[in-house]
């Protein structure tokens, strides 16, 4: 008698059961895909910021040696002009260039052998600028950017990724509900089956689309 019973809600799960799972499949294949679609990009945004991170570091050392070497011919000017050897000044100041000719420049003009209050050194941060300092923050301003999408894109991903595992739980759900003698038990299978289904859709619904 209960089975008789059971026939007629079992007609309608299996079909409906059929029906949701293959859809679930697709929706998993969709989840797949775009995981790891937006992982690549990721990962390219990743590899980028660490490229430009590496490049701000090279260019950083470079301006570091190149300050090195202008302050030393600094001081060979310097003992030069406190010994007056003009032949020796003129030397030096003939063959200075680059950002440290004008922040010496502008060192000699505030008079620094008579002003007390004039700056120690030309290599001041209103006097010089550091070689490459320009293109040292704009790749370190550029690898942040990179790095921070990075992680942006890369939350998309883990979302489309945690999509999939619970796809693979409605497809367990769904698959199984068929299989219980218990109607209660088949029904709650697969409603839950059919609820998780669609709370994943409405968070794919949610979610931007690699193109």
């Amino acid at each position: 008698m209960s089975e008789n019973t059971n026939k007629p809600e079992k007609h309608w799960i299996e079909p409906a059961a059929a029906i949701l799972m293959a859809v679930t499949t697709l929706a998993t294949t969709w989840c797949s895909f775009q995981s790891s679609k937006w992982g690549g990009q990721s990962d390219a945004l990743a590899a980028r910021a660490s490229s430009l991170d590496r490049k701000a570091n090279l260019l950083s050392v470079e301006g570091t040696q190149m300050l090195a070497a202008q302050t030393g011919i600094f001081l060979q000017l310097l003992n030069a002009r406190l010994a007056e050897n003009d032949r020796v000044t003129k030397f030096y100041e003939d063959r200075i260039g680059g950002e440290f000719k004008p922040a010496y420049e502008g060192w000699l003009a505030q008079k620094p052998f008579e002003n007390p209050k004039a700056d120690p050194h030309p290599f001041v941060t209103n006097l010089y600028t550091a070689r490459f300092s320009s293109e040292v923050a704009g790749a370190r301003a550029a690898a942040a950017h990179s790095l921070q999408e990075a992680d942006r894109i890369g939350t998309i991903a883990s979302r489309y990724l945690s999509n999939t595992v619970m796809l693979a739980a409605v497809l367990f759900f769904v698959g199984t509900s068929t299989r219980f003698d218990s109607q209660q038990v088949r029904k709650f299978s697969f409603l839950f089956g059919a609820a998780l289904f669609l709370y994943v859709a409405a968070r794919m619904i949610m979610l931007p689309v690699a193109t």
